[in-house]
């Protein structure tokens, strides 16, 4: 299983070297890997902003508690949540489910007030907190797909999600920075890629709830 290969192959890399760009062809193929991604209803309640200017990064690296990564890699993702649940995004999603898949707008209006009703139920806090789980999907889809191109990659939670959003004027668009990556070219001499991964056990990790079978009497 390749997926598997690629999985073992790669880990959360610390240094990138800062001469190797990921080139325009394959940051297209991450890009559409993203949006193939999954997400709750289909919502896609999110966006990605990739940054490869350095001066932005260099502003951002301060914030992200100094790590080197944020500058020397080849881009910087960062995974933004909507800041909340609107009506007209779940019509919007209605919408263009609608044309994409020609079928009548009226017919699939009742499954958008299903949505937006099971949404509703939930407090202002609990929708927060619904939305900032939406880009991780994202991230581990960018994750897999960075592996089976072989281009690094290192989620990072070490950041100051208020000052990206100032430094990056996103509480006017209606986003909040959830998670950043950064993705690139190892150097050589990184020997981070030499450490074994800690894992769980397979027991420890898995627990199998496997169907009843009752024999007649």
């Amino acid at each position: 299983m390749e997926l598997i290969k690629n999985m073992e192959w790669r880990y959360a890399t610390k240094k990138f070297d800062p001469e190797k760009k990921v080139n325009p062809t394959e940051m297209e193929k991450l890009k559409r890997a993203i949006q193939l991604s999954v997400s709750s209803y289909g919502l896609q309640l999110y966006k990605m902003l990739i940054i490869e200017d350095q001066e932005i990064r260099k502003e951002l690296k301060p914030v992200s508690w100094d790590q080197n990564q944020i500058t020397d890699a080849s881009h910087l993702f960062v995974f933004c949540n909507y800041s909340e649940v609107k009506k007209e995004d779940i019509d919007a999603f209605i919408r263009l489910t609608a044309e994409t898949r020609d079928i009548d707008y009226n017919d699939l209006k009742g499954y958008g007030d299903f949505i937006e009703s099971k949404l509703n139920e939930k407090t202002k806090a609990q929708q927060r907190n619904w939305l900032e789980r939406q880009p991780y999907l994202a991230l581990s889809t960018l994750l897999m797909a960075c592996a089976e191109l072989k281009i690094d990659a290192c989620p990072m939670e070490g950041f100051e999600a208020d000052e990206y959003n100032k430094i990056l004027g996103l509480e006017e668009k209606g986003l909040n920075a959830c998670v950043i990556a950064t993705i690139g070219y190892r150097i050589p001499g990184d020997n981070s890629r030499y450490i074994p991964k800690v894992r769980k056990s397979m027991d420890e990790l898995f627990e199998e709830i496997k169907q009843t079978v009752f024999l007649p009497l």
